[in-house]
């Protein structure tokens, strides 16, 4: 058993790292390309059917790269295709949702208090979710609705926030960021493979047969990668989150995401407008700014507006707390069985990220990490396994934020 615990934690780890660097092929081709596109300019003497053209200057040489906008008059000799990156990520995002959220699945998946489930259910249901959040998104670009691009994302927006509602109401919090990163990624790579891909194989099939190409099929998948090129920084930020629990693990989590993709659209717009030379709307680095610290504020709330005073202290200032002996019975019984030197919580071999919480002195020098991760949020215990008190939660509070006083 412990030399199966090793193997997957390597494996874990593995998928994970190949999930980085598939996502970084995927995301470093989509922004070159949204970047080149909207920087094209056209003058005069081009040749037939191309829209605009740009010169880059890279790596010691230059470029000349045109484009057109339906098709050029006959099939190129070498096409390239951009697509495995997309296919990739989105494999490699699926295998490190089994091996880490279905393999453990009653640590990271389910929490009996927010839905009580076993874990064949919460797996389906964890299936059913990314297939459904695909199925709504491409009925409403296929819909009237989807000849509007501002009114079709401003649906789409209502439509991701209700979705950010309902998962924090089936799954833990963590599961519940990921899982909206994985359904926002679905609808990404599901761009790629049924429509973007699709559509361009129709029009090189044209080509091949001498017909000439209907341009419907380059507008639809330009809408379709121009949905990508605004999801993409709010994916980052949901597959990043599961390392910080203020983020997951709160009160108001589902507003935070939904402000995220708010920030996500600011950012690239602002990207857009430099590459398409239409001004630099440094506005929209203020109005992120603004945003984050409104999410800042909302992964505290309501304990911010007590205004109670907090403090930080060195860690012999902990143990002197006159709450320190209900803060070790509380850590002790609710945490130690994972974070000790001999964990004896089922399946687990080796105190998580080597953290151990079973001396005094530990306690002390994790007393900010016990407050962030068990105090202020949920995120500790995993799925509150352990079922710890929101009493227990507000000692350990009270306890951080009056040291030393």
């Amino acid at each position: 058993m412990m030399d199966f615990a090793i193997f997957w934690d390597w494996l874990s780890f593995a998928v994970r790292w190949l999930h980085v660097v598939t996502g970084i092929a995927w995301i470093g081709s989509s922004f070159y390309f949204v970047a080149l596109d909207l920087g094209l300019r056209q003058r005069p003497g081009m040749p037939v059917g191309a829209f605009g053209e740009e010169w880059q200057v890279h790596g010691g040489g230059f470029y000349h790269i045109q484009k057109y906008l339906v098709a050029p008059a006959e099939m190129p000799e070498h096409l390239t295709w951009f697509k495995w990156e997309s296919y990739a990520t989105w494999l490699s995002g699926f295998a490190m949702l089994c091996v880490v959220y279905y393999a453990g699945a009653d640590l990271f998946l389910i929490d009996p208090n927010v839905l009580p489930m076993s874990v064949p259910v919460g797996i389906l249901l964890s299936l059913a979710t990314i297939g459904v959040g695909w199925v709504v998104y491409d009925l409403l670009c296929r819909s009237p609705l989807g000849k509007s691009d501002t009114g079709l994302m401003l649906v789409l927006y209502c439509v991701l926030v209700f979705i950010a509602w309902g998962l924090t109401h089936l799954f833990t919090g963590r599961a519940a960021f990921l899982h909206l990163g994985a359904i926002t990624a679905t609808i990404m790579s599901a761009n790629v493979f049924m429509v973007i891909i699709p559509n361009q194989k129709i029009v090189v099939a044209d080509l091949i047969a001498g017909r000439k190409p209907d341009p419907k099929y380059g507008k639809i998948a330009k809408q379709r990668s121009l949905h990508n090129n605004y999801l993409t920084l709010p994916v980052l930020f949901l597959m990043l989150s599961n390392h910080y629990p203020l983020a997951f693990g709160t009160e108001f989590n589902w507003v935070i995401a939904s402000l995220v993709f708010i920030i996500g659209v600011l950012i690239r717009h602002y990207f857009n407008s430099v590459h398409a030379r239409k001004g630099n709307p440094t506005w929209t680095w203020l109005a992120a700014l603004v945003l984050f610290i409104i999410i800042i504020w909302l992964s505290t709330a309501p304990k911010v507006l007590t205004g109670e005073p907090r403090e930080s202290a060195a860690a012999q200032v902990y143990v002197a707390s006159a709450h320190f002996p209900a803060v070790r019975d509380t850590v002790l019984g609710r945490c130690s069985m994972c974070h000790a030197a001999e964990p004896v919580y089922e399946g687990i071999y080796h105190a998580p990220q080597g953290v151990m919480l079973d001396t005094d002195a530990d306690i002390a020098n994790h007393a900010r990490e016990i407050y962030l991760q068990a105090g202020r949020s949920h995120a500790m215990p995993p799925a509150n396994v352990s079922q710890i008190t929101d009493k227990e939660r507000a000692l350990l509070v009270a306890w951080f934020e009056g040291a030393g006083k």
